[in-house]
């Protein structure tokens, strides 16, 4: 049977193949040549998050704004779970979200938006997806494990373990999501978002650090999420630029999976069963080819060595016996993680060999 995910990604597949984007933090100062960097080099635009600029926008900071309970005090944010007000709040926001999902209230959806407190690159990247009406845009949120085990409440107790901050921190990104798909489309309606749930604390599951949290409590948090996005007419990423349990964002049903393929790319060939099947039901694989986690490495890299490392990539899942032109067919091209520690040339570097080495891959396997 073809589910919708099925159907909406085959739509979509010979428009993303090894298509390249990038996950989102750049170290620049300029808005403008920050979106000019993007429009450059990328088909698929994103809004750079330049925490160099703003301290708001790290991407913990920036998905917090009207998230009931949220305080900061001497420098410290953390969430206050039993205070009056609160608990007001947290009636608010639940009516708020019964508007904005049963309802279609898009008044109520613009209070949980991103602002230019924020982010200063969300408006002119908006204005140039109006302008260029591109396939595909995409945004990005943090993800919910990792948001959830980053905040506190007063007392230092991780979010997570308290039901009613998980559900809230759940649904906040939701709507953070579902903004974003809608500023898009309001932008250019062909124009299909694509959204990244960013999780790089997926990689410590398992570790001493959460070992009391279960595989099967992530992967929920994430399929809501996911299947918000996609039940809005969006693509649904996730990516992670650690050593992760892959299957994890497989069965919570994403769209996309991108991984750090430079350094992790054997790791996920440790799933091959998992991934054989996740491609053959229409899921794609994000390679992060460009090594931004590694200024040494970004300083040597040129095109022949990225096409070097992407056929090492690729050949560990063949030689687990997946075939190359599933793998092709369903790939797009990525920085290893995003580019904000970097200098603003290396950064630079980074975006054009993306772009450089999408294009080659594609007049290679045309």
């Amino acid at each position: 049977m073809t589910t919708k995910k099925d159907f909406q990604l085959t739509a979509h597949s010979s428009r993303l193949t090894l298509n390249c984007l990038a996950i989102g933090s750049l170290p620049h100062k300029s808005v403008e040549d920050a979106i000019k960097l993007v429009s450059q080099n990328f088909q698929i635009p994103f809004w750079p998050q330049l925490s160099k600029l703003n301290k708001n926008e790290d991407m913990i900071f920036q998905f917090l704004e009207n998230m009931p309970g949220i305080c900061t005090n001497d420098e410290k944010t953390y969430l206050e779970n039993d205070s009056d007000e609160f608990f007001e709040q947290l009636e608010c926001f639940f009516i708020d979200w019964e508007e904005v999902t049963l309802n279609k209230n898009l008044e109520k959806l613009e209070k949980y938006g991103i602002s230019e407190k924020n982010s200063a690159t969300v408006v002119p990247f908006l204005s140039l997806i109006k302008k260029t009406l591109p396939d595909f845009a995409k945004g990005q949120i943090v993800g919910p494990f990792t948001l959830a085990t980053s905040l506190t409440d007063k007392e230092g107790k991780c979010a997570f373990y308290d039901e009613t901050l998980r559900e809230v921190i759940i649904k906040t990104l939701c709507l953070k999501a579902l903004w974003q798909i809608n500023e898009i489309k309001k932008a250019s309606p062909e124009t299909t978002p694509i959204i990244f749930i960013d999780e790089p604390s997926m990689s410590q599951l398992g570790t001493s650090a959460f070992i009391t949290i279960s595989k099967d409590e992530v992967v929920d948090m994430i399929k809501e999420v996911s299947d918000l996005i996609k039940q809005n007419g969006a693509i649904s990423a996730i990516h992670c630029c650690g050593k992760c349990d892959w299957s994890i964002p497989i069965q919570a049903d994403v769209d996309i999976i991108n991984l750090d393929g430079y350094f992790f790319a054997q790791n996920l060939s440790t799933f091959s069963k998992e991934v054989k099947t996740f491609l053959q039901k229409g899921g794609k694989i994000a390679w992060g080819i460009i090594p931004t986690l590694d200024k040494d490495a970004l300083e040597k890299a040129d095109l022949t060595k990225m096409i070097s490392k992407f056929e090492q990539a690729i050949g560990f899942l063949e030689q687990k016996g997946l075939n190359k032109d599933l793998l092709i067919n369903n790939t797009l091209i990525t920085p290893s993680c995003g580019a904000g520690s970097l200098t603003v040339e290396l950064a630079q570097k980074a975006m054009n060999l993306t772009n450089e080495l999408s294009k080659e891959l594609k007049e290679k396997y045309k």
